[in-house]
C-alpha cells in the first residue's frame, strides 16, 4: 500500500495549492470589479484539504463538493482555464458558462460538482459509492463538506447507510470552524465531530488540514480501506477560513489572534518549509511563479471570450442529455 507522495508528487501538491491561491486573489479582484457572477466563496488557507485529499485519487473516483470548492476542482485535475472562465460565465467556460463557480462538473475527471443546498453533495457522493459497489469496480467516491452540514440530517442518514453498507465513500469534513458566520462552538455539543463515526461502525481520523502531506497519509489509507470493500471512512480537517462567508460577508467575527495563529499555519508556507531542504527555494519560486502565470493567462483568455447564449424550448445545457454511467 502506497501512503505516502513521491517528492514529485509533494511539487505538483504544492503548485496547485498555489495555483487555487493566484485564482482566489484574482477572483477577489474581479468580484470588486463587478465581472464574476454572484459572490465568490473562497478558500484562503484550506487549500491542503482539497488538494491533499484529490492527490490519492484517479479519474475514475468521483468526489462531490461544496460552496467552496476551487481546491477540488484543480485538485482532481479540472483545466485552470475552464475553471476560470466558468466562474466569469464565459462560453469556454467547464461547463459553457453556465454553472458559476460553485457548481462545476467535469464527468471526464470525475468531477461531480458542488451544491447550493448545504450538505447536498454528501448524499450524492454516498450514491456514487453505492453504484460503484453494485457494479462491481474498485473506484470510490468521495466528497467534501463543512461543519455546517456535518449538523444536516441528511449527512447521518448518508453516513449511517454507507456504515450499514459498507459502501466505497470517504467523507471529508473540512471543519474550518464556521458555519456561515457562527463559530463550531455555538452550533455543536463536541469539538471532535469525527467521534459522531462511531454510531456509524466507521473508523475516523482527525488530520491537520493544513498540511497536505497529512492529509495524503489519512485519504491514502481510506481509499486503500474503501477500494478493499472495508467500507466508508470520516477524516475531519481541521483547518480554518480566512475569509468571510463569500465576497458578500464583511467578516468581522473572527478574532486577530485567530487569523494570526492560522495565518502562521498558512498550507502554502508550511508545505514551502517542508520542501526547502529537498529542492531548494530558487527551484520553489520557480514553480510559484509558473502557476501565478499560468492563472493569470487564464484570467485574461476568459475575459476575452463571449458570454453563452440562451434559446427557449431548445437544449441548451451541455448536460441536457441524462449521463448513462451513474
Amino acid at each position: 500500500m502506497k501512503n505516502s507522495p513521491s517528492l514529485d508528487e509533494q511539487l505538483e501538491m504544492h503548485r496547485k495549492m498555489v495555483v487555487v491561491r493566484r485564482l482566489e486573489e484574482r477572483l477577489g479582484e474581479l468580484h470588486k470589479a463587478g465581472k464574476t457572477r454572484g459572490p465568490i466563496h473562497r478558500c484562503d488557507g484550506q487549500e491542503a484539504v482539497g488538494i491533499g485529499a484529490t492527490a490519492v485519487l484517479g479519474t475514475s473516483d468521483f468526489i462531490t463538493s461544496t460552496h467552496r470548492g476551487h481546491a477540488h476542482y484543480i485538485g482532481k485535475g479540472v483545466d485552470i482555464r475552464g475553471v476560470t472562465a466558468e466562474i466569469l460565465g464565459r462560453v469556454t467556460g467547464t461547463c459553457g458558462g453556465r454553472a458559476g463557480h460553485m457548481l462545476i462538473g467535469d464527468w471526464d475527471k470525475g468531477m461531480i460538482g458542488g451544491n447550493a443546498i448545504v450538505g447536498g453533495s454528501i448524499p450524492a457522493a454516498t450514491g456514487m459509492a453505492l453504484s460503484i459497489q453494485v457494479r462491481g469496480t474498485a473506484d470510490v467516491a468521495m466528497c467534501f463538506f463543512g461543519d455546517g452540514a456535518a449538523q444536516t440530517g441528511i449527512c447521518h442518514e448518508s453516513m449511517n447507510m454507507a456504515g450499514l453498507w459498507k459502501l466505497p465513500v470517504i467523507f471529508i469534513l473540512e471543519h474550518n470552524q464556521f458555519g456561515l458566520t457562527v463559530h463550531h462552538t455555538v452550533q455543536s455539543p463536541v469539538a471532535d465531530l469525527s467521534i459522531r463515526a462511531a454510531g456509524y461502525a466507521m473508523p475516523a481520523e482527525i488530520v491537520d488540514g493544513n498540511d497536505t502531506v497529512a492529509m495524503y497519509h489519512a485519504v491514502a489509507t481510506a481509499v486503500e480501506r474503501a477500494r478493499r470493500g472495508e467500507g466508508p471512512t470520516l477524516i475531519e480537517a481541521k483547518t480554518y477560513r480566512m475569509q468571510g462567508f463569500s465576497t458578500s460577508d464583511m467578516g468581522g467575527y473572527q478574532s486577530e489572534a485567530d487569523l494570526a495563529e492560522w495565518n502562521r499555519r498558512d498550507p502554502i508556507q508550511v508545505s514551502r518549509r517542508a520542501l526547502a531542504d529537498s529542492v531548494g527555494t530558487d527551484r520553489l519560486d520557480q514553480i510559484e511563479a509558473v502557476a501565478v502565470a499560468e492563472v493569470d493567462a487564464a484570467v485574461e483568455e476568459a475575459l476575452l471570450a463571449p458570454p453563452p447564449t440562451f434559446e427557449l424550448f431548445t437544449r441548451s445545457s451541455p448536460y441536457a442529455t441524462a449521463l448513462e454511467a451513474v
